[in-house]
């Protein structure tokens, strides 16, 4: 019951989780920026192939 007081009434536990919510925010917002850009990359890729007429390798 100390960790949990001590998290939410200290300025380092308060701080830390401060620290943890932008951890997890970032990692949200990678992974959506990582997957948009991915998708766009396939669906340029695929664009590239239709008009050229080759499959691609």
């Amino acid at each position: 019951m100390k960790a949990w007081s001590d998290l939410l009434t200290t300025d380092y536990g308060l701080m830390s989780l401060v620290v943890i919510a932008i951890v997890i925010f970032m990692s949200v917002w990678f992974s959506r920026f990582f997957k948009r850009h991915m998708d766009e990359d396939a669906a340029a890729a695929a664009r590239a192939e239709q008009q050229s007429g080759k499959p691609g390798a």
